[in-house]
């Protein structure tokens, strides 16, 4: 019954384009400019469902084929699934390919089904220890190191040498290369990752930034990459949010990732949703896309967060958001989860929020590869 619902998508939509809202890849592949035009026309009237890591593992399981916690709980897997490139770099050759495999099975099965898939890239700091997190007694301030003249640089091209070989390598059924919402250096305006804001300075941040997609874009001839910029919830005006932007010349799409105000810190419903204006008025303005790109709700004890906190915040303002994601369900973890599962005590109002017409779910999807003229639930 949910894919009936194009049909009453009023004609208005014919008329609301995206002229102003293009890739920053001239050289896109096809399908990644038909995913961003589709998602661009789709977030006029509803939201995308994203799940971290949602069809790698779970609660209580790993590895089972076509499984997902939501899909066990829905009938569907997530709209978007959440990967990461954190095993792609800083571990023995063997392990690096191994993750590298595994990471472009998920693409590329996702991309088979009609889903959409992100990476985030927690990047295990390439100068010293301490892993993707800042600590103080290993780290060092990497950015420096890696960007044009540092020290590290020539180290830094051959780690992206390997995610644009990896990029080259994600060949669909149907032959073409499917695309990934690439989201790196996330969450910069903290200071827990190695790169975050008290560890390098904003000049450092932005070179680093665009070197990243001109070295893939450029010189790579990585074309299946759409970038995302998100930044934590540590802003409350555009200018805040706008800090560390790198320019609309090499941003696809801008977000925000949020636990704080979503009932990890706080319930700030309105906070939140002030939060997501700030960036959906931004994108607006400069013909991005925009995305929820990061929330939840650890546990979820809160039986009723996926209609009375997400979608309210999600829905108060005029926004026009491409996704939402969802942190992910750790396979041994009690604790440590963020989308219900068969039994949870949350699973009746997932449905709710599974059955609003706002939210789109994989089965929803149809072919949103292919560029269309008139687009509400395929």
């Amino acid at each position: 019954m949910r894919a009936l619902l194009s049909l009453f998508i009023l004609p208005s939509l014919l008329l609301v384009g995206c002229a102003s809202t293009k890739t920053i890849d001239a050289d896109a592949t096809k399908e990644t400019k038909a995913l961003f035009h589709n998602l661009d026309r789709l977030s006029k009237h509803h939201t995308l469902f994203g799940h971290q890591h949602a069809t790698e593992y779970g609660h209580g399981w790993s590895g089972d084929e076509s499984r997902s916690d939501v899909k066990s709980v829905t009938g569907s897997h997530p709209a978007v699934i959440g990967v990461d490139f954190s095993g792609f770099s800083g571990r023995s050759p063997e392990a690096t390919a191994q993750a590298k495999e595994a990471v472009r099975k998920t693409v590329v099965d996702t991309y088979n089904r009609g889903g959409v898939t992100t990476a985030a890239w927690h990047f295990s700091n390439p100068v010293a220890g301490g892993g993707f997190y800042w600590v103080d007694s290993l780290s060092l301030p990497a950015v420096r190191y890696i960007i044009p003249g540092g020290e590290a640089h020539e180290q830094y091209k051959d780690i992206l040498d390997g995610i644009g070989a990896w990029a080259h390598s994600l060949r669909g059924a149907d032959g073409q290369l499917a695309p990934v919402i690439f989201r790196p250096f996330h969450e910069f305006d903290g200071g827990w990752f190695w790169w975050g804001k008290p560890h390098a300075s904003r000049e450092e941040f932005i070179s680093l930034w665009r070197f990243t997609v001109s070295y893939l874009r450029d010189s790579l001839d990585v074309h299946n990459f759409i970038y995302a910029f998100s930044p934590d919830n540590r802003f409350s005006t555009e200018e805040e949010f706008l800090e560390r932007y790198p320019g609309d010349a090499w941003v696809d799409m801008v977000g925000m990732d949020n636990y704080g105000d979503m009932g990890r810190d706080r319930y700030a419903i309105d906070t939140a949703a002030m939060k997501l204006k700030i960036v959906s008025d931004y994108a607006e303005k400069a013909g991005k896309l925009v995305a929820f790109t990061e929330t939840g709700l650890e546990s979820i004890p809160d039986t009723t967060w996926w209609t009375n906190t997400l979608l309210r915040t999600m829905k108060r303002d005029d926004m026009e958001l491409a996704y939402v994601l969802v942190w992910r369900n750790d396979v041994r973890s009690t604790t440590h989860y963020y989308a219900p599962f068969p039994g949870h005590r949350s699973v009746p109002n997932f449905i709710e929020f599974y059955k609003n017409p706002y939210t789109l779910f994989e089965n929803d999807l149809g072919n949103i590869y292919k560029k269309k003229k008139f687009l509400g639930i395929f």
